[in-house]
C-alpha cells in the first residue's frame, strides 16, 4: 500500500502562478517526483480578499487536488498558509498538508542575528499576523513589522522585477517600513509572497548588502523532503519527475507569466483548464 502511495504526485496549489517558485524548488529539491500544480486564475489574486473567502478557495482547490489523487499537498500561497493552513489539516487528515508561512519564519529566525525582521506580504497576509506570530513563536526576542506591498504582485506578474520602475516601488514600500525599526533597522526581509523573489534585484538594491532576502521556497522544499523520506514515500531517485499543470482560467496566460516564475518555458496547451 505504502509503495503505490508514494507513486502519487506532491500536490500544490496557489491563487496564481506565485506558487511556481515554490515548484521550481521543489523540483530543483526533489527531481525524482511527480507534481501536480494548481493555480486559481480565475479568482486571483487572494491576497486582497476576506479571510472567509481565501479559505473557502482553498478548501475547493485543495479539493481537486486530492480528488486526482495526491500523497501531500503544499500549499504554496502565503495568504492562503496564513487563513487556512489549520482548516486544511483538518479537513483532508491523515493527508500531510504544509504550508509556506512556518518554514519560512523558521528561515528569517536563522538568517537574523539582531532580531530586527521585516516582512512584506499581501494585505491579507499582514493582517492576519501569521508570520509575526509563527517568528515569535520561534523566537520570542525578536522584533517583527509588517508591511502590506500589494503593487508588487501586479510587477511581477508584469515581467517588471528589475529596473527604474520596481526600485521605485520598492522605495517606496521599503523606505517607511525600515524606518520603524529605528537607527538600527532590519537586517532580514522576509518576502512573505511568492510572487516577491521576481523582484528580487529591486529590492536586493534598495534594501542594501546589510538586509538578508528570505524566500520561503527553499525551506519549504526541505520540509516537504523531510515529510516523505521521514513516511517512506519518496519516489526512487533514479528516475526524472513530471509535472501537470490546472489553471482555473486562461491557459495562454498563465504560460506567459508562469514561466518566468518557473523558470522554464511552460506550453499552453499543457495546461488543464479545471472549474472548482
Amino acid at each position: 500500500m505504502k509503495a503505490r502511495l508514494s507513486e502519487l504526485p506532491v500536490g500544490v496549489f496557489d491563487s496564481g502562478v506565485g506558487g511556481l517558485t515554490v515548484l521550481a524548488a521543489l523540483r530543483d529539491l526533489l527531481p525524482a517526483e511527480d507534481f501536480l500544480y494548481l493555480g486559481d486564475t480565475a479568482r486571483v489574486p487572494y491576497g486582497t480578499k476576506s479571510a472567509e473567502s481565501v479559505s473557502r478557495y482553498a478548501v475547493q482547490a485543495a479539493g481537486a487536488l486530492v480528488r486526482r489523487g495526491i500523497k501531500m499537498l503544499v500549499v504554496a500561497c502565503n495568504t492562503a498558509s496564513a487563513v487556512s493552513i489549520d482548516c486544511l489539516q483538518e479537513c483532508y487528515q491523515p493527508l500531510p498538508v504544509i504550508g509556506v508561512v512556518r518554514p519560512g519564519a523558521k528561515a528569517a529566525c536563522c538568517a537574523s542575528a539582531s532580531g530586527n525582521i521585516a516582512v512584506i506580504a499581501t494585505e491579507s497576509t499582514v493582517n492576519g499576523g501569521a508570520y509575526k506570530c509563527a517568528i515569535e513563536n520561534l523566537r520570542p526576542d525578536a522584533n517583527v513589522i509588517s508591511a502590506p506591498c500589494q503593487l508588487f504582485v501586479s510587477l511581477a506578474e508584469e515581467g517588471w522585477g528589475s529596473g527604474d520602475i520596481a526600485e521605485a516601488v520598492a522605495r517606496r514600500y521599503l523606505e517607511p517600513l525600515f524606518q520603524r525599526f529605528g537607527e538600527d533597522g532590519p537586517d532580514s526581509l522576509v518576502l512573505g509572497c511568492t510572487h516577491f523573489p521576481v523582484l528580487q534585484q529591486a529590492l536586493e538594491s534598495v534594501a542594501g548588502p546589510n538586509v538578508r532576502l528570505v524566500d520561503s521556497a527553499k525551506t519549504t522544499a526541505q520540509e516537504v523532503e523531510r515529510i516523505l523520506c521521514g513516511a517512506g514515500l519518496c519516489r526512487e531517485k533514479e528516475r526524472q519527475g513530471r509535472v501537470n499543470f490546472m489553471a482555473t482560467d486562461c491557459a495562454g496566460r498563465f504560460a506567459k507569466v508562469g514561466s518566468s516564475f518557473l523558470g522554464e518555458a511552460i506550453s499552453a496547451e499543457d495546461v488543464e483548464i479545471i472549474d472548482l
